[in-house]
């Protein structure tokens, strides 16, 4: 076996290798569900996964509730009769996703600069006297300089987004002021693919309707994600060596 060959081997499974240290774990869960439908994710508490905080927000001073004697009706309530509306840790709400996005921006920057520099002595110490051994060694021109720049950049975005949905969330906390920190996912198995949605926010009780939705547009610091995985986002997805390429590389 020549030594040409050798090499060759080599560098090929130091790239197998890295291949498979740049993939991790994810590449061998790939292989090992070849074949199988995508799995469903296990319902879980949202407030015990990784990386949940609650919300804080500035919040006004609580006020007591008081109750007036001989009166049915309570201070600060919001209703007579008893609200069927989401309002206490574990309740559910639905969130009407209604988002169309529409954006089309054009810009154009140019950009030019022209510098020149030129300094000298004509008739240094009487140069043009001493003749043309003299004018050799003497100083002339002292300095010649010139510099040219431009630049011309153009960028344009043409985008538009339509996303009509509903999705069920579940209240994780309420704040001292009433508002309601909600958190709601929704996944969707269609053959060997899954599509997910992922809702959450603070909403005001008062926004919520009778029928116990809400409309997305209502939600404050709201956090939307659309998406999914499975066999047809792996195909429209770059390979690892090549996202690893287009961060390394400078061109």
């Amino acid at each position: 076996m020549s030594v040409s060959r050798i090499n060759r081997i080599i560098l090929t499974g130091a790239l197998l290798s890295l291949g498979a240290l740049a993939s991790g774990c994810s590449s061998i869960d790939r292989l090992s569900q070849i074949g199988e439908k995508p799995k469903l994710t296990e319902i879980e508490n949202p407030t015990t996964q990784p990386g949940y905080k609650p919300v804080q927000m500035p919040m006004p001073k609580p006020e007591q509730a008081s109750y007036n004697a001989n009166s049915l009706w309570r201070n600060g309530s919001r209703a007579f009769f008893k609200d069927q509306r989401a309002a206490r840790i574990g309740d559910l709400l639905t969130v009407t996703v209604n988002i169309t996005d529409k954006a089309n921006i054009a810009n154009e920057t140019q950009r030019s600069r022209s510098n020149k520099e030129d300094s000298g002595i004509t008739d240094f110490i009487g140069s043009k006297t001493m003749g043309l051994q003299a004018q050799k060694v003497l100083p002339g021109r002292i300095l010649t300089a010139d510099s040219t720049a431009s630049s011309d950049g153009k960028g344009s975005v043409n985008r538009q987004e339509a996303l009509q949905t509903n999705v069920a969330a579940v209240v994780t906390q309420v704040l001292p002021n009433g508002n309601l920190v909600v958190e709601g996912k929704q996944e969707i198995r269609v053959n060997f693919e899954i599509r997910e949605l992922i809702v959450a926010g603070i909403v005001r009780p008062e926004d919520i309707q009778s029928d116990n939705t809400i409309d997305s547009s209502k939600i404050a610091q709201a956090r939307i994600a659309y998406g999914g995985r499975g066999q047809i986002t792996d195909v429209q997805q770059p390979r690892y060596g090549q996202q690893v390429m287009d961060v390394l590389l400078p061109f």
